[in-house]
């Protein structure tokens, strides 16, 4: 592919995150064009498709006809969690490179089946960790691993929020809802990325109300990690409290915190104390999906494996199944441990203008 060209998209799934996030990124996104859509509902084809002055208009059962059309040389693959793995290895079979939504799947057979397909067929694929071109998180990794805070010793963080919807996608565990796989991975890779390492042993706790909401799926769940050279990873998610997104990162010498630290539509705040002296950094609303794509069309342009790469997310999925396992069993587990050799790091900064939020169409955000 020539340098100046630009990769074709189709996004697959057309719910609240694709609307209102994925598909305003392209305007932000110089190198990416949004050329075809593909979703289960009609209405939506038809007036979304309308929006964006998309002619490419494929239901579920006509993916392969939009995979082997020509028209397209990526997907972005927003679909529930359980369909991940259909969608991405239909596109890698054909040739279509891969950009999808964390987590990169269910389970870790999944996974690793993903990553296969991509080998086999040559194909590029990126987990959509937008935090990991974030200039907070980035900004946060940067101070962590210039040595201000001394030796990392405590990664800390609460995530949670109201899950208003009662049929949401997330409170339905053949969907693959619950926390842990919703919001439970932004913590488990920040701690990850902030102390660039991976966990040797987690246990986890899942806990549930009376009420009729999480019948299905854990309402909350609290987490501890183990990483080597003494260092512990904690934090708590939950669908039933009050709006929470923060991260607290300790060392020998000094601490930082960063607020709003998952979010996408918020302005974050990161402060830090080092000897007694604090800090701080404003970084306003920005457009957290365009930089994603740009990235990742710069990988298949260049042909360069991209960071987030489905390793990533394979890493995130071993250390979740372990969690439930955890949970389930009431005792720790110990983990295999693997060295990363690509992290996050002030490279892969990109910044853009925030975008205004659409109109909707038959979709509905999981809270209020």
């Amino acid at each position: 592919m020539k340098e100046n060209q630009k990769i074709r998209y189709a996004v697959v799934g057309l719910g609240h995150i694709a609307q209102t996030a994925v598909l305003p990124g392209f305007k932000n996104a110089k190198n990416s064009e949004l050329t075809a859509l593909v979703s289960g509902d009609e209405t939506k084809l038809k007036k979304i498709g309308k929006k964006y002055k998309v002619e490419n208009l494929y239901h579920y059962d006509d993916y392969e006809e939009c995979l082997r059309s020509g028209l397209i040389d990526a997907v972005y693959i927003a679909t529930p969690n359980v369909h991940h793995r259909e969608f991405a290895e239909k596109a890698a079979y054909h040739g279509i490179h891969v950009l999808t939504e964390k987590p990169i799947a269910t389970t870790v057979a999944e996974a690793v089946s993903m990553m296969r397909a991509a080998d086999r067929n040559d194909v590029k694929m990126m987990v959509a960790y937008r935090l990991h071109f974030d200039p907070a998180n980035l900004k946060a990794i940067e101070i962590a691993q210039s040595g201000k805070l001394g030796e990392l010793r405590i990664f800390n963080s609460l995530f949670s929020y109201q899950l208003t919807d009662p049929t949401n996608i997330r409170l339905q565990a053949e969907q693959g809802g619950g926390p842990l796989l919703d919001i439970g991975v932004y913590c488990l890779n920040a701690a990850r990325y902030l102390f660039r390492d991976e966990p040797v042993e987690c246990f986890a706790w899942t806990m549930n109300s009376s009420d009729d909401r999480f019948s299905e799926v854990e309402e909350m769940m609290a987490v501890t990690l183990r990483f080597p050279e003494t260092r512990i990873a904690t934090f708590t998610i939950s669908f039933g409290a009050s709006d929470t997104s923060s991260f607290d990162l300790v060392g020998t010498k000094g601490c930082l915190r960063l607020e709003h630290a998952y979010e996408y539509a918020e302005d974050m705040e990161l402060t830090t104390t080092i000897n007694g002296k604090e800090k701080s950094y404003t970084f306003k609303k920005h457009d957290q999906f365009g930089p994603e794509l740009e990235y990742f069309s710069e990988c298949i342009l260049k042909d360069k494996q991209p960071e987030p790469s489905a390793e990533e997310g394979l890493l995130d999925i071993k250390i979740i199944e372990a969690l439930f396992e955890s949970a389930r069993y009431g005792r720790p587990v110990k983990l295999d441990y693997f060295k990363k050799m690509t992290r996050p790091s002030e490279s892969q900064k990109i910044k853009k203008p925030a975008r205004a939020e659409p109109d909707v169409v038959h979709a509905r955000s999981p809270h209020n």
